[in-house]
């Protein structure tokens, strides 16, 4: 094996792959970064049995072959190259890296023992990476972090025709984001309960090139199973693609949740109630709420108790409602709310004090990423 490859791309090529290598592998082998050198140029694969990475780009090559080389060492390395092409090159049982006046020399692992990767299941449809990312990003923060209940780290996707839905909660807040989509057939249903943290990663890692395709395999048509899922793009000369497992197990019937109508209804300056959120919370105690009252004199918002540090502020917003209402929330929940719904005005619709709030982007506004989102956030009981 020999071939030459431009610094930049096979850093990004090796630092995108080495991020999903496993921290305490099964096998030792999965610690490795597969190279393989072919006539269209060279592959960097890492697999874990659950989610694998492969990238192709562009190179000159001398001699093709394969190789498995330790994964992080070769992130280092590569990262600390000066910006001048690099060889490599096999020399018996070890990898010889080269880079202006830098040497360096790898040792192998047993390619012969590296598992194959999964194939990419077949083609269901395609978008904008750009939508796409976004719409991952608004869902995936409310995913739960609790691995004890796996069902709830991921993030459902469903499609249904030319509609595809996210949705991700961890029984304190749940975030559902619906957008537009290009499915390869008409009439297409299908469901996947895809890891959020996979998913995110690989939602970002995909922008650079204009659209990203997505791939179910049988399994992940309906109930979820041994289904996998696959997602390709990326930049033209640097085609990604990445697969994982599903989740198994029932995702909770999140739509009746989702309440169909509203007895009050705020609208608010997002980046004010952000900043006035921030800083009234920092007097509110570990897992202590901000409570917000609103009312036709408009929004108050408190922290803190009686015997402890106190904040209050008041901001401006229009108020629809009969009576005022009191109500509180865990302050980093409505943080990540208030982000994620990414529009200038926050909309917050109300069924009462201890009823889940829905928040939105601003009513009636243009049609846009922010239109189909609903972040739904369980309030904190107040004693008293």
């Amino acid at each position: 094996m020999e071939l030459r490859v431009e610094r930049d791309a096979l850093a990004d090529a090796v630092v995108w792959t080495a991020r999903s290598l496993p921290a305490r592998p099964p096998m030792q082998v999965l610690l490795g970064l597969l190279l393989e050198v072919g006539d269209q140029g060279l592959a960097v694969s890492a697999f874990d049995y659950e989610v694998s990475s492969r990238i192709e780009l562009p190179a000159t090559v001398a001699e093709s072959g394969r190789v498995l080389v330790p994964g992080r060492l070769l992130a280092d390395i590569v990262r600390s190259l000066p910006a001048q092409p690099v060889d490599l090159r096999l020399e018996g049982a070890r990898v010889v890296l080269t880079c202006g006046a830098a040497r360096f020399t790898l040792p192998t692992l047993p390619v012969e023992d590296y598992p194959a990767l999964p194939d990419m299941p077949t083609t269901t449809g395609s978008l904008e990476s750009d939508v796409f990312a976004a719409a991952v990003a608004q869902v995936a923060i409310a995913a739960g972090r609790d691995d004890t209940l796996p069902v709830l780290t991921g993030v459902r996707l469903e499609i249904e025709g030319e509609q595809l839905t996210l949705a991700a909660t961890d029984r304190y807040r749940l975030a559902v984001r619906t957008l537009g989509w290009r499915p390869e057939q008409t009439g297409l249903s299908a469901t996947a309960l895809v890891p959020a943290r996979t998913l995110a990663e690989t939602a970002k890692a995909l922008t650079g090139g204009a659209e990203v395709t997505l791939a179910l395999s049988s399994g992940g048509s309906g109930s979820a199973g041994e289904g996998m899922i696959g997602f390709e793009g990326g930049p033209a000369g640097s085609l990604r693609r990445t697969t994982s497992r599903l989740l198994e197990g029932e995702f909770p019937k999140y739509r009746s949740l989702l309440p169909s109508e509203s007895s009050s209804v705020a609208e608010v300056s997002t980046i004010q109630l952000v900043e006035a959120a921030k800083r009234v919370s920092l007097v509110a105690a570990r897992n202590a709420p901000v409570r917000l009252g609103f009312s036709a004199d408009g929004l108050v918002l408190e922290a803190g108790g009686a015997d402890d540090a106190q904040a209050s502020e008041r901001l401006e917003c229009g108020w629809e409602g009969a009576e005022p209402l009191q109500i509180a929330f865990n302050p980093a929940y409505l943080l990540d709310g208030l982000a994620a719904v990414d529009s200038d005005t926050t909309t917050l619709s109300f069924t009462g004090p201890t009823r889940p709030a829905v928040l939105t982007g601003k009513r009636n506004g243009p049609p846009d990423v922010t239109a189909d989102y609903r972040y739904l956030l369980m309030p904190v009981r107040l004693s008293g």
